[in-house]
């Protein structure tokens, strides 16, 4: 099986930088289902192409699943894993470009942090739903997506169209997130896994899809063809999107051999509605969301009349554009629209767009930031733009037991995580040195032992803590 990656960001040949590959040289990567090739059919100043290719041996396919279910028909030997793209395929690249995955390049490390321009073709993608399903899963991601059904046979086209796609994808996206697209999608988009998913795979996909999955519009589907549709593991999975704040629909999904009388409210929307009503509370009629993801509160807080101006800030592009497509930017009504703004910053530099709101939020952000990068954000936050109140929320660390599966962080992309009385001890250094008074709420359902899962600060300026 074979995957292409090229590349015209010049010089092209640094693609072997990213990548971690010399252009001039045939690299062999063993695996445990057969070999891994690394070439380039083209190396140019111009433009630079490096191919994975990928020798399955049947036989040791099969030894390396073990005895655990024995099986001897003859389609474990006779099948189309040697030749289309599938898990297979996805493990060889997390093992052979494990480190150009992780974003890492010494040599070109601004060149790895940003988009480039990319191609990316898979002549055989066994494909469980068709073309249409390819560019449903692949085109939110940035991708322009050419995908088309391979015939039977050709020379019998009365036959119809097999199960497998031609797809070549193109766009302006980082190499580390377009491998990690391909990490996680490729067996999704094949609907199989050639090795037994267990509760590690929860992790695997949580890592991989930092930045995109939680707000994909089907990333119901790609969880759950993920997990091999395990329930247990995909209630684990939607537990932990909602937990770094993006819509999940069936979050906390009970299994079906259970009878449960209510739907648990997932904590994301727990989380949302709390912000919701400490801020009609306050009575701002202002408010900025610092951090905005993907823009779900910024929608909740578009339904709210009384509200005459709102901004998301986000560092990420990428969540600016997922936040203008779910909010229908270009199809907003004119007196809706010119309440709201949207624009790219840093929350750890001085930016004067972030002044002039009555009310700064924080959600679930804090958290992704490295502890010695803390007081710039305080800085810029509670000093130059100096709202009247700040509402921070961050997950409660001493309620991370209750969720089953869970080996260290709630999400791949924290830096810490805080017990209530870290959480407070911080809010109030904060609150005594800029001059706010602070007050907190639980949010979400407080276990008598560990606490609520989330907790929230609101500081209001001026006076001593409350």
């Amino acid at each position: 099986m074979l995957l292409t990656i090229s590349t015209t960001e010049r010089p092209a040949t640094d693609l072997g930088f990213l990548l971690h590959k010399h252009p001039d040289r045939v690299q062999e990567f063993d695996q445990s289902f057969g070999r891994a090739q690394v070439f380039y059919p083209e190396a140019g100043e111009e433009r630079c192409t490096a191919a994975l290719m990928l020798d399955v041996d049947p036989v040791r396919l099969v030894r390396s699943r073990g005895a655990a279910s024995p099986d001897f028909s003859l389609s474990q030997y006779v099948n189309d894993r040697p030749y289309a793209a599938s898990s297979l395929l996805a493990v060889a690249l997390a093992d052979v470009f494990r480190t150009a995955r992780a974003g890492r390049c010494a040599a070109r490390p601004e060149l790895a942090a940003r988009p480039i321009p990319l191609e990316i073709f898979l002549p055989a993608l066994p494909c469980t739903g068709g073309a249409d399903l390819a560019r449903r899963i692949f085109e939110p991601l940035g991708w322009q997506v050419a995908a088309a059904a391979v015939p039977l046979d050709a020379g019998f086209p009365e036959w119809g169209e097999s199960r497998y796609v031609r797809l070549t994808l193109r766009g302006q996206v980082r190499l580390a997130d377009a491998l990690n697209h391909l990490y996680v999608l490729l067996p999704v988009l094949d609907d199989a896994k050639h090795y037994w998913v267990a509760g590690d795979e929860v992790e695997k996909l949580l890592r991989a899809g930092t930045g995109w999955l939680a707000a994909h519009p089907e990333r119901n589907l790609i969880t759950r063809r993920f997990l091999a549709r395990r329930q247990s593991l995909t209630r684990v999975a939607f537990a932990r999107l909602a937990e770094v704040g993006d819509d999940t629909e069936e979050t906390l999904e009970p299994p079906v051999e259970e009878e449960v009388t209510e739907r648990a409210v997932p904590l994301n929307v727990l989380r949302r509605e709390a912000v919701l009503a400490a801020l009609d509370e306050l009575g701002t009629r202002t408010v900025i969301d610092l951090g905005c993801g993907s823009g779900q509160l910024v929608g909740a807080l578009l339904t709210r009349p009384g509200l005459h101006k709102i901004a998301g800030v986000d560092v990420s592009p990428h969540a600016l554009a997922l936040a203008a497509r779910r909010l229908k930017l270009d199809h907003m009504p004119e007196a809706r629209r010119a309440r709201l703004e949207l624009f790219q910053s840093s929350l750890t530099y001085t930016d004067a767009r972030f002044a002039g709101y009555e009310a700064a939020v924080l959600m679930e952000v804090i958290e992704h930031l490295d502890p010695p990068r803390l007081p710039a954000l305080e800085r810029v936050v509670f000093d130059a733009a100096r709202p009247e109140h700040v509402l921070v929320t961050t997950p409660n660390a001493e309620y991370n037991p209750r969720y089953p599966f869970l080996a260290g962080l709630r999400h791949p992309d924290h830096r810490f995580e805080w017990t209530r009385a870290e959480f407070r001890a911080w809010a109030a250094a904060v609150a005594e040195k800029y001059g706010y008074r602070v007050a907190f709420r639980p949010v979400g359902e407080e276990d008598p032992d560990l606490g609520p899962p989330t907790q929230m600060a609101i500081f209001t300026a001026g006076g001593p803590d409350a």
